[in-house]
């Protein structure tokens, strides 16, 4: 049975899904979830991701860590985790960049937050090429009580979120239900008893706007805040996204790199939503947490020095020039990953700005 029939006899027995239930079952199902089974990350997967992209993106997030390991005071030991490390590729190439760090590798413990077994083997296997090693936990709530630094690139995208749609003058939820034996989107019969979960922005917005919540946010952000509250820290946060409460229906799935409709075939594609950033800073404020950023993807890099990174990859392989340039390109332009996708640091309340985001604080 696929999980497309599970899910039609679920929804038969129980009645409609949120779509954030839709998206757990899809993305994590112990059996048929895509990131359980398959997760076709890479050039010949379904998806590239900035890690992928360029070298440049791993080498700077890594020297990134290191500046902010010395701003710490250079602990040993301490976490350096990653959440949801892809193929391996962003913590292997940090590993490398880092190794002219004295002091950095030998007072690291890597930790790689995975639910996926075959993932966990590829980044296993990257980690083996620049001689690392890691121990994988499930949660970050796993890794041990030590200052820490965390590393989520595109992490939160693929958080479950909830739907709204404004309909009449009130808000009613985006549901999964099944029609003609598929599964098809509609909408709850009641609207909402009381807006409190609509970001305020889009409280009187206008009749067909969307609103998108992902209920596992305040949990993460939590768990961020019990974390540097015994031992300092760091968590950088990469992703796509607005950095204003703008509404719309950011859902989409992606197969062997285009978009698919989103119920077809779950498990199949990877599905995700953009971070909505404006409500990840004010639950971080109300913890307590300093936020810095959001910074645009393009202008961070560069003011990590991305360029100069570029000048001299180009100087020592010239044969690669036109390969090169096209990476720095895709990273930082406007109309390519430069914008789309924001940079974002939290951090205990009383830490300085971090390497990238001085002028975002």
């Amino acid at each position: 049975m696929t999980l497309e029939d599970r899910l039609l006899a679920l929804i038969a027995q129980n009645g409609p899904l949120t779509v954030a239930q839709y998206m757990t079952s899809a993305l994590y199902d112990p059996v048929d979830g895509y990131y359980t089974r398959k997760a076709a990350l890479g050039a010949d997967g379904d998806f590239i991701t900035a890690p992928e992209a360029s070298q440049m993106f791993g080498e700077l997030v890594g020297l990134w860590c290191a500046q902010e390991w010395m701003a710490m005071g250079s602990p040993a030991p301490f976490n350096l985790v990653e959440l949801g490390p892809g193929a391996g590729t962003l913590i292997s190439d940090a590993w490398r960049a880092t190794r002219i760090v004295p002091g950095f590798h030998d007072a690291a413990r890597i930790a790689l937050v995975e639910v996926s077994e075959t993932l966990r083997a590829r980044q296993a296997q990257a980690l083996e090429t620049v001689g690392a090693h890691a121990t994988w936990i499930t949660r970050l709530e796993d890794a041990p009580q030590a200052p820490t630094l965390i590393i989520a690139n595109e992490f939160l995208d693929c958080m479950p979120v909830r739907q709204f749609v404004r309909v009449g003058g009130g808000w009613r939820e985006r549901l999964v239900g099944a029609r003609d034996g598929a599964l098809r989107f509609g909408l709850a019969q009641d609207a909402l008893p009381d807006d409190g979960l609509i970001p305020p922005a889009l409280r009187d917005a206008a009749e067909g706007a969307i609103a998108e919540i992902a209920p596992s946010l305040p949990a993460f952000v939590a768990s961020l805040a019990e974390r540097f509250a015994h031992a300092p820290g760091r968590a950088l946060i990469i992703d796509y996204g607005s950095a204003e409460t703008t509404g719309g229906d950011t859902l989409q799935a992606v197969r062997r790199h285009a978009r698919v409709d989103p119920l077809e075939e779950p498990g199949a594609a990877d599905l995700t939503a953009h971070v909505d950033f404006v409500r990840l800073a004010a639950l971080a404020r109300e913890t307590g947490l300093a936020v810095h950023g959001p910074a645009p993807q393009g202008v961070w890099l560069e003011s990590l020095g991305i360029r100069e990174r570029a000048a001299a990859l180009t100087k020592s392989r010239p044969d690669k020039a036109q390969s090169i340039a096209a990476q720095l390109h895709r990273l930082t332009a406007p109309d390519q990953m430069g914008v789309l996708f924001n940079a974002v640091c939290l951090t205990p309340s009383d830490s300085p700005p971090p390497a990238g985001f001085e002028r975002t604080a």
